[in-house]
């Protein structure tokens, strides 16, 4: 069964860091896209970051560029999303999903062409 797995979520304060996972089981990641969405409490769910299948192209929202950074490490099967310089206004449930083998995404941040979802990680930012 395919599937994904998200870790790394916890409490930071403000302007600390955090790096969340996301590990495959039941298929090899290398030849899929990978993002990470976000979803707070009563908004809408946001996409944050993508890395893309063959070229490894990399896509960041607005609010998080310059302070998150998508990679993948093949050999652990697993992406990771390191978030720096959290913000309050950063908290939320994060998603890893993937649309799967080699689909090209035509819009990496928009959650619909996603088929396989995580069951999220908790991001909370307070002092």
């Amino acid at each position: 069964q395919e599937q994904l797995v998200e870790s790394g979520g916890g409490l930071v304060q403000p302007g600390g860091s955090l790096r969340l996972s996301c590990a495959a089981s039941g298929f090899s990641l290398d030849v899929y896209s990978i993002g990470w969405f976000r979803q707070a409490p009563g908004k809408k769910r946001e996409g944050v970051s993508c890395i893309a299948v063959m070229d490894n192209s990399t896509y960041y929202a607005d609010s998080v560029k310059g302070r998150f950074t998508i990679s993948r490490d093949n050999a652990q099967n697993t992406v990771y999303l390191q978030m720096n310089s959290l913000k309050p206004e950063d908290p939320a449930v994060y998603y890893c999903a993937t649309a799967g083998p080699s689909h090209w995404l035509t819009m990496p941040l928009e959650g619909y062409e996603y088929s396989i979802w995580g069951q999220g990680t908790q991001v909370t930012v307070s002092l």
